[in-house]
């Protein structure tokens, strides 16, 4: 069997699709093709990758629900959602190139070994020709860094670490979600405004690269205004009670607790923090702070009460007035019954993003999709306009500061918008993080 070759855009668009026959990968079955997976049939096969169970599996749920939604309204049924609204009128409701997608799923467990054997399974038992999911950081890049050894496509879904488009991106992977940088650039403002610049800090963070990252990006940024770090405590993905985490807080002389958590781990420890009585203390004279840096319905819904008042970000929430979201809440909530998280609006539209790639290039070959992703702008499917920048495969948008609402009107109802950050500032070179994109693999 010949090595692997990865052919650049340039080599794919120069030999044209039906001649350029690349060898598998040793982990794949090797036959003659144009591209891995390349369909055949009526149909076209997406891969489902999502935390199915543990800590993140409420947002997987989500996930899951939102990609189902985007498939048929790709397939043509229901009321269309965002495909009436995308700024590009590529998609017409007819499948991807006239064909049907069909879909198979994956649970991640939130464990990279077993979201690379789910996504391989979908590779190559199933055919997938492209993968998308995620709801952990330390998933995304794993499946990511299988997606490019395979050739196939990889459309992150819910990874907020600087890493996935950072050191570890990949030129076969694309993210739509905002990450730790663009948190930490868009937080630090208002929590200047609301908390002063005299502050101490106690950070709990997970112990993997999204929460280093959200950690670092946080403490980067309110640190140049004038906060102090007192410690930073790395806690397990797996811990369910924060108790003996939360415990030494308040005699660390910090006066503000940073919660680098995200699903089951922010509603478990944000608990704790409120039962040792953190959100009625005082310290240093001033009233005791809790922030969440990286919120979601989902998280807020769990935590009930406990997230009154208590500032952090998201990528996008419900709420939101613009007629993308709006199409996609009302399609979302006819169909569930509730409105979507924002890990169901950013999968739902890079399920989207995916198609109209494949329509505008006319090819499902991997290189011409990434050919067709990279710089392109848009607008009409939430967050205002965006771009998926070339060099590092991210997106660029508003990003949005919220709190927890002191009045909800319904279950739903947690969170409230304070602040829509603008894109210009949180946007940073493409070279901050390291990392080398490389070439494009077809397989």
């Amino acid at each position: 069997m010949t090595g692997k070759k990865n052919w650049s855009r340039r080599d794919v668009l120069k030999a044209g699709a039906a001649s350029a026959v690349i060898s598998a990968p040793m982990i794949f079955s090797s036959k003659a093709h144009a591209y891995l997976n390349e369909p055949k049939g009526k149909e076209v096969t997406l891969g489902f990758n999502v935390p199915q169970s543990g800590p993140y599996a409420d947002e997987g749920a989500d996930e899951l629900r939102a990609y189902e939604l985007a498939v048929e309204h790709l397939n043509g049924g229901g009321d269309g959602g965002m495909l009436t609204t995308f700024s590009s009128k590529a998609l017409q409701g007819n499948g991807i190139l006239g064909r049907k997608v069909v879909y198979v799923t994956g649970d991640t467990q939130t464990k990279p070994d077993a979201a690379r054997a789910s996504a391989r399974s979908m590779i190559e038992k199933d055919g997938a020709i492209m993968i998308t999911g995620g709801s952990s950081s330390g998933v995304a890049v794993a499946v990511q860094g299988l997606c490019q050894e395979a050739g196939v496509i990889f459309m992150a879904g819910l990874t907020h670490s600087n890493d996935t488009t950072g050191k570890d991106k990949k030129a076969n992977g694309f993210r739509h979600f905002f990450n730790s940088y663009m948190s930490g650039a868009a937080l630090a403002p208002i929590l200047g405004d609301n908390y002063g610049t005299d502050r101490r800090a106690y950070h709990l963070t997970a112990d993997y690269n999204w929460g280093y990252t959200t950690e670092e990006a946080v403490r980067t940024s309110t640190e140049a205004m004038g906060w102090e770090t007192v410690a930073a405590v790395k806690t397990p993905l797996a811990q369910t009670d924060f108790s003996s985490y939360v415990a030494p807080v308040q005699a660390s002389g910090a006066d503000v607790l940073v919660l680098n958590h995200y699903g089951a781990n922010m509603v478990n420890s944000l608990t704790s923090a409120v039962q040792f009585g953190l959100r009625n203390a005082q310290a240093n004279g001033k009233n005791f702070e809790i922030i969440v840096p990286l919120y979601s319905r989902l998280m807020a819904k769990g935590a009930g009460e406990n997230v009154k008042g208590i500032f952090g970000s998201t990528n996008w929430h419900w709420s939101l007035q613009d007629e993308g979201s709006k199409a996609f809440v009302k399609s979302f909530g006819e169909k569930y019954g509730f409105p979507p998280s924002q890990a169901a609006h950013t999968t739902y539209v890079q399920a989207l993003l995916y198609a109209d790639a494949c329509e505008r290039a006319g090819t499902h070959d991997p290189c011409g999709v990434a050919a067709a992703l990279e710089g392109f702008e848009f607008d009409g499917l939430g967050n205002g306009p965006t771009l998926y920048r070339a060099e590092d495969h991210q997106c660029f948008k508003d990003v949005l500061v919220v709190k927890g609402k002191e009045n909800p009107s319904s279950e739903f109802d947690l969170l409230e918008i304070v602040e829509v950050t603008p894109a210009a500032q949180v946007t940073y070179d493409a070279s901050i993080f390291g990392g080398e994109l490389g070439s494009c693999n077809s397989g």
